[in-house]
């Protein structure tokens, strides 16, 4: 039975690989209640944020069945939207030695990047020769400012020039609700090429006064096509628009939080 069909959660529809391996969980699978439950309330939210007010003994059995699936526990982050990036290959799996970083990567076959999102763009990378892989946590600000960028450029330095990429956008805030005001169409902007501008432009629809909805998928491809990624899959799901299926903050306030995974098969 595949990991999909076993626990609803996802397995990225990419062409990577066959030694890359990748994984998005829903908020289903786990044994967290409540606002961290089903979308009802009643039992069974896989949960995986130590930090978002969960029982912290459901938290760490949810993390103990994702665990199960992969070849170790995931290299967790301390996500602070910035655009630091850890090496998975040198951080510790578990609880211990959290870096604070919003991407991580890694070249060791076993070591799993994570980044945990209820809203934010997870976006997962690899080189087309299968050496290198990364997760980036692409929120607005931290895309924004190039965390994308950055996490393609530590992973350059690892399969060197002229390699080929690949990226995988998941489960994130649609453009149909993510509403944002001018300040955030003006950052992109200010920040975009000459080049850009038309897609930057055209990723923010006008709302009410003030507001615009923002397409954080279509935000992303442009700075993943500036990076030299021009190979983008995923980038379908609404986390706020499927509550059976998601966890958001935008949408609940109060949440768990899902992890988008990927790592190197020995």
């Amino acid at each position: 039975m595949t990991i999909e069909r076993q626990s609803g959660w996802i397995v990225p529809d990419w062409p990577a690989p066959a030694r890359v391996r990748a994984l998005s969980t829903t908020r289903q699978g786990g044994v967290s209640v409540g606002p961290y439950g089903l979308a009802d309330g009643s039992p069974g939210g896989l949960n995986l944020g130590t930090h978002v007010g969960d029982d912290p003994s459901a938290v760490a059995e949810n993390r103990r069945r994702l665990a199960a699936h992969l070849p170790a526990m995931p290299r967790w982050l301390e996500q602070v939207h910035g655009c630091a990036v850890a090496t998975a290959d040198g951080m510790e799996g578990g609880e211990g030695g959290v870096p604070r970083a919003d991407a991580s990567i890694a070249t060791t076959p076993g070591h799993v990047c994570a980044i945990m999102t209820a809203d934010c763009l997870p976006v997962l990378l690899c080189d087309a020769a299968g050496t290198v892989v990364g997760a980036a946590h692409a929120g607005w600000r931290g895309l924004c400012d190039g965390v994308i960028e950055a996490t393609l450029a530590r992973m350059a330095a690892q399969a060197g020039p002229g390699s080929e990429w690949l990226a995988w956008l998941g489960p994130a805030i649609g453009p149909s609700a993510f509403e944002v005001g001018v300040e955030v169409r003006e950052a992109f902007l200010a920040q975009a090429r000459e080049a850009e501008r038309p897609a930057v432009e055209a990723a923010f629809r006008p709302g009410a006064p003030g507001k615009y909805w923002a397409d954080l998928y279509a935000l992303a491809r442009t700075r993943l096509a500036r990076a030299g990624c021009t190979r983008v899959y995923g980038g379908d799901a609404c986390t706020v628009a499927d509550a059976a299926r998601f966890y958001s903050y935008r949408r609940d306030r109060i949440t768990g939080r899902m992890a988008t995974l990927v790592w190197l098969a020995a």
